[in-house]
């Protein structure tokens, strides 16, 4: 049997849940998120926590996953997801206007991205964006989006980063030595 699918997934105090056949809707203090079930998986609520069941042998790769996906949603509506990313050049930088944010990356032109349904995004000292949100995926997927605009170069190391990561830095072009004549 699936070691993750067999894990219970407590539920904090202010989580409604309502299972549906095809459905498992998750209400919280950040939110409200619907998570679609393979055919053959159910849940069951019992003693404040939930547990995944499978039909049959047949559908046990997607056993793990749907409580995996069950439990980021009921981590999402109760902490939220976070994502850091870095801007790192001269004159590189990023500043929140209303709904969208405006980033000067090396470009002729400032790049507008409009920030989506469900996602916060904050600007700390023009270099540091947050991204946060209740659904892990939508936040992943806004940071991948983010960072796409300018990836970071692998010779001088600049454009927008996730916090931590580790670049491989590449030798740039040897100097040809000149002799005497």
């Amino acid at each position: 049997m699936s070691r993750i699918g067999r894990k219970l997934i407590p539920l904090p105090a202010g989580v409604k849940v309502q299972i549906f056949a095809a459905a498992v809707e998750v209400q919280g203090p950040k939110g409200k998120m619907s998570v679609p079930l393979p055919p053959g998986i159910r849940f069951e609520q019992k003693d404040g926590a939930l547990e995944a069941h499978r039909q049959s042998e047949e559908h046990r790769a997607l056993h793990g996953l749907a409580r995996a996906l069950v439990a980021n949603a009921v981590h999402g509506v109760t902490q939220g997801f976070k994502k850091e990313l870095d801007i790192v050049g001269v004159g590189y930088r990023a500043e929140v206007k209303g709904k969208t944010v405006n980033f000067n990356l090396g470009y002729s032109r400032p790049i507008e991205f409009p920030i989506p349904e469900g996602i916060q995004i904050t600007v700390e000292k023009q270099t540091h964006v947050t991204v946060s949100g209740a659904d892990k995926h939508q936040v992943g997927q806004v940071a991948a989006d983010i960072r796409s605009l300018r990836p970071p170069d692998p010779y001088k190391q600049k454009g927008v980063r996730l916090t931590g990561e580790r670049l491989k830095k590449k030798a740039g072009k040897a100097g040809v030595a000149k002799t005497a004549a």
